[in-house]
């Protein structure tokens, strides 16, 4: 009795876990897809939702300056931003500020001490350049962030690369954008390719290879940022702003999953647990009891987790195919990509 009660146990806290709902704004989408079929669903939508556009600056109706302020609120002070690459509100230093007043806006020279509005994916990087002239990708504020003045001269139009700790300069040449934010950036990345492909790459504002994704579209230090950095109470709000005003939403912070779905890669947080994507990552997972091996049918490399009843991680490994000689006979638990699947070890 005790084993059956534990194992229901263990099962029924799997599924409370798993029970979070997709929301409405994607019920268009078929999330049995994976790869470049998921991507080029999700890019329809967040292109055909993305009904309004608007200024980069304007003195007669919103523009994105009135867009920034709102959705940047720092959520500790609602007189406050909050400074993307921002790190230390208490020392000397204006340049690695946390936070800022709002009416400290840069709209002249000179502008240390004030904010201004970074392009996170730089305006030069993109083909053609980004341009703030008129309404466009250039103005789209799932783009846009507050910014230390005088940062954002220091970041520049540096390609994002891997390092640690705050922002700033890689021994690389590249920028850092801090471990608080590393996240935040990689999935506003992911946003501007599938919102525009064509002049806004991901390849062309990332450093380093691509080896998780198939079609090596996708920077390695991207999904990996995505998967370390999980998805804050602020970024979940800024994305509401946003959409509020401009129809569309980032689908890798309401869900940074998506990305490991479309991508492959470290398995990011599934806040969709027991969605078609749950159900779908569990009918590829594969156990082959007469070589005791574990694998994804599509023959796609994966993160395979094995798990014992006690939740004890008994392999961990990134591979397409798995042994399973050296486990013990008796029921685990594989998790693949936030996916739980029970198998019995014979």
């Amino acid at each position: 009795m005790k084993f059956i009660f534990f194992i229901s146990t263990f099962l029924w806290c799997f599924h409370i876990e798993f029970e979070a709902q997709v929301p409405a704004y994607y019920q268009s989408i078929d999330f049995t897809l994976t790869g470049d079929a998921l991507k080029s669903e999700l890019a329809t939508l967040i292109t055909s939702s993305h009904h309004s556009s608007f200024e980069y600056t304007s003195n007669t109706s919103t523009d994105t300056w009135d867009i920034i302020k709102s959705s940047d609120t720092y959520l500790l002070d609602s007189t406050k931003v909050f400074l993307v690459y921002g790190y230390d509100d208490f020392d000397q230093a204006f340049q690695n500020d946390l936070s800022r007043d709002k009416s400290l806006s840069c709209h002249g020279s000179p502008c240390d001490g004030l904010y201004n509005r970074e392009h996170v994916y730089a305006k030069s990087l993109a083909n053609p350049s980004l341009s703030t002239s008129f309404p466009g990708p250039g103005t789209d504020v799932h783009n846009l962030r507050t910014c230390d003045y005088v940062t954002n001269t220091w970041r520049g139009n540096r390609k994002f690369g891997p390092a640690n700790g705050n922002a700033g300069v890689t021994n690389d040449g590249f920028w850092y954008p801090g471990d608080e934010w590393k996240g935040d950036i990689a999935r506003m990345m992911m946003y501007m390719y599938l919102r525009y492909p064509n002049q806004c790459p991901a390849m062309d504002v990332g450093a380093g290879a691509s080896t998780f994704a198939l079609n090596g579209d996708m920077p390695d230090v991207f999904l990996t940022w995505n998967a370390e950095d999980p998805v804050s109470t602020f970024e979940q709000g800024r994305n509401d702003v946003i959409a509020s005003f401009q129809g569309n939403r980032n689908p890798f912070i309401d869900n940074p999953f998506l990305a490991t779905v479309i991508w492959n890669g470290p398995a990011a947080d599934n806040t969709w647990l027991f969605s078609s994507i749950q159900q779908s990552m569990v009918s590829k997972i594969v156990y082959n009891p007469s070589n005791q091996t574990i694998y994804c049918s599509n023959g796609e490399m994966a993160n395979f987790e094995v798990l014992d009843l006690g939740g004890k991680k008994v392999i961990s490994r990134y591979a397409n195919l798995v042994s399973l000689d050296q486990v013990k006979k008796g029921i685990y638990f594989i998790r693949t990509n936030n996916a739980i699947k029970k198998v019995v070890i014979h």
